[in-house]
Order: structure tokens, then sequence, then C-alpha cells
């Protein structure tokens, strides 16, 4: 029976789905209208070609990216009102006791695995028509399903331990349960960032230390100069699966390493690469990683609380479609339905990120070359197929780093200051 909820939820869903077409129906008609003119501030380094493959690019990704929002608004509809997670419980209820640990596991197993299954055309898709027209793609099929195959493996076997853990701890630990499995939940979050780069990464990727010639010697200089100590400088064979360049830090603590993709270094010249290094080693130094940790702790928190808040009321549940409550559906409901009520918060973590980007620009400009990392970006933007005129709401709602624009503008200002 529909009650308030229902109708809340209904509400926000459609209005975070028209949104998000919306925006990126702005996003395809603003890039497609400055296709056919390189921006004045890029005229000298971005060919006119190159400039509208990365529109046409774009506006693939957009088009694709409307057909991908309205199957997820419609996979979590089924789930919800439309049955889809009662149907569930009432099947594994056949073999498992309804209302156990082990039926609440299979319960969400099986809703993931159908979330997968579902997205599984996008992704393949996504890859192989999209990124293969504009030569971005590298992966094979035999690649692509080893990975998959990998990643699900990896995933029960840290997945299954830790929805175990969960709905043990909603079963057995009383109102505070929510207070514990927060406290799992940012253990478990801390360790996967400690042992990431040393024994996830490696099952996908090969990693070779980077530990003589210019790259090398200019990175070590940078590192001392910034006070910065990690487990050494990698190269990650990237290009097997794409020609998109990269690079990042992994892990925290003793386990940073830094890693550059084979592509990376493929373009970039040693100063360049120096340049990007010191922008990322800037996110380390400013606090920003672990910024992000607590905020992203801090908002696990109230998810947490406001789902135990919610796991006993009847109208939870009633509201979402699901007529037999349990701490498995609530979970589920509550990963379903949350993501279509905050939706609109994006614009805010988007301008926090952007901000972030701005002071470790700066960081870098005082630790190796503004022109250096200028070149370095504007050669990511033509070799990724960046657009150069993203629609400005559609940037504010989305984009984690500044416009190519805005940015380069704010870099060439930091270069000529004294």
């Amino acid at each position: 029976m529909p009650n308030a909820l229902t109708w809340l939820f209904l509400a926000a869903l459609a209005a975070a789905t028209a949104t998000r077409v919306w925006l990126a129906s702005r996003q395809i008609r603003h890039v497609s209208a400055h296709r056919d003119a390189v921006p004045p501030s890029f005229a000298d380094s971005i060919a006119l070609a190159a400039h509208q493959k990365a529109a046409d690019y774009t506006v693939s990704k957009m088009r694709f990216g409307i057909v991908d929002t309205l199957v997820g608004a419609a996979l979590v509809l089924v789930f919800t009102l439309g049955g889809g997670l009662e149907a569930l419980a009432r099947a594994w209820a056949h073999v498992l006791a309804p209302g156990s640990i082990a039926h609440g596991t299979a319960l969400l197993l099986s809703l993931f695995f159908l979330q997968g299954v579902v997205s599984l055309p996008l992704a393949l898709y996504r890859t192989f028509v999209i990124e293969s027209r504009f030569g971005f793609n590298r992966m094979t099929l035999a690649l692509f399903f080893s990975d998959l195959a990998k990643q699900t493996l990896l995933a029960l076997a840290l997945g299954v331990p830790l929805l175990l853990a969960l709905l043990w701890l909603m079963e057995r630990m009383g109102s505070l349960w929510w207070l514990y499995a927060w406290l799992v939940l940012t253990a478990f979050s801390l360790v996967l960032q400690l042992i990431f780069p040393a024994y996830i990464l490696p099952l996908f990727n090969k990693f070779t230390p980077i530990t003589e010639g210019e790259l090398a010697r200019r990175v070590g200089a940078l590192l001392e100069r910034c006070g910065f100590k990690s487990r050494g400088l990698y190269l990650m064979d990237g290009s097997k699966r794409s020609s998109h360049g990269n690079a990042f830090f992994a892990g925290f603590g003793a386990t940073k390493r830094i890693v550059l993709f084979d592509t990376l270094v493929e373009r970039l010249n040693a100063a360049e690469v120096e340049a990007v290094l010191a922008h990322e080693l800037g996110h380390y130094k400013l606090h920003h990683v672990i910024k992000m940790i607590v905020l992203s702790t801090a908002l696990s928190f109230a998810g947490m609380w406001l789902l135990g808040e919610l796991i006993d009321r009847p109208w939870f549940y009633a509201g979402l479609g699901v007529r037999t409550p349990s701490t498995a559906a609530a979970l589920a409901l509550f990963m379903l339905a949350v993501p279509e009520f905050t939706y609109f918060l994006r614009p805010l973590m988007a301008l926090y990120s952007r901000r972030r980007e701005f002071e470790a620009d700066a960081y870098a400009t005082s630790h190796a070359e503004a022109r250096e990392l200028v070149r370095a970006l504007v050669k990511l933007y033509n070799d990724n197929a960046a657009t150069l005129t993203p629609d400005p709401l559609h940037s504010a709602f989305y984009d984690s780093h500044p416009p190519a624009a805005i940015r380069i503008a704010r870099l060439a200002e930091m270069r000529s200051s004294p």
C-alpha cells in the first residue's frame, strides 16, 4: 500500500532522473554548438580536428549516459516498488530460513548479481563501441571477461565476510548496531586502502619500478624538495586496456606508491611528468586525502545512523515495496533509495573537489614549472579527447576538476606572478 514515503521516493527519483537527462542534453547541445571552433586560449596548441574529436566523443558518451540513466532508474523501480526485492526474498525463503543471516546474505548477493547482469551489456557497449570508435580501447574480449572474473572473485572474497559481519551486527547488537557497523565499515575501508597497492592492483596490471634515467632523477629530486616518502615509483601497463593516460598515488602511510601509466610516460617528457606529480603531491601535502577520508567517514556515519532510525519502521518497508521486513531488506532498500535523495548534493561535492584541484595546482607551481604543468595538461586534454567547452551547469554538477580554459588561465596567472 503506497504511503507518504512512496510518493516522496517517486518524486525524488523522477526529479533526479529528469535532472540527469536534462543536464546531459544541455551538455550535448553546448558541446555541439562549439564544435567548429577551438577556444582562443587553445588555438595554438589544439588542432581543430582534435577539438572536433573531443566534441564527438563527449556527445557520444552523453547520449549513452542518458540510456544508462534511464536503465538505472528503471532498475531501482523494479527492485523497490516493482516488488523485485520482495520476490528475491521469497525465492530464497524456499531454501534458507527467512530472516537468517544466510538468507540476508543470499538476498543481497543476488541483488548485486542482477544489477551486474543488467549493467554488463552497457559496459560492453561503452568499451567495445564508444571507446573503440574513438581509438581509445585496447581491451580484448578475453581480457574484459578475465577482469570481470577477477573482480567478481575479489568482491566475493572481500564482500561476503563484510556482509556477514554487518548482518550479524544488525541482528545482535541492539539499538546501537549502526555504530558498530559504522566502525566495521570504517576499518574495512582503511584496511582496503592499505592492501590495495600491494595486493589488489597487481592482480590486474604489471608494475615495473622506475629506478634509472632522467624521470627517476627528477621525481626523486621532487620528492626530496617536498619532503615526501613513498614505496617507489612504478610504471603501470595501462596501455593493454586503454590509450588514456593517467598518474596516481596508491595507498597511504607507509604503503604510498607513485604510479604512472605507460601511456602517460609515452606522451609527456620528464619535466611534464614531474609537474603532474607535483600536483598529485599537493593533494597529499595539503592533506586533501585525509580530509576526503574524514568527510567520507562522516557521511557514512550519518548514513548508518539514518538506517538505524529507519530499520524498525514498518512504513519504511511498505513505502518502498517490501512486505516482509528484514535487516537485509532494509540495507538493500537504503542502498537503492538514498542515492536518489542525495543526488542534488553533487554540486557541493564537485565544488569542494574543484577547489582542492586549484590548491594542488598552486602547490605544483611552487615545486615545479607552471609552464610544464600547462603543457602536460594540454597534451592530456588532447590525448584523452576531453572537451574544452563543457556546459557550465553540467560542469558545476559533475566535474571534479575545473574546466580546461579556467584551469589553464589560472595556471597562466600563477606563471606570470613574481
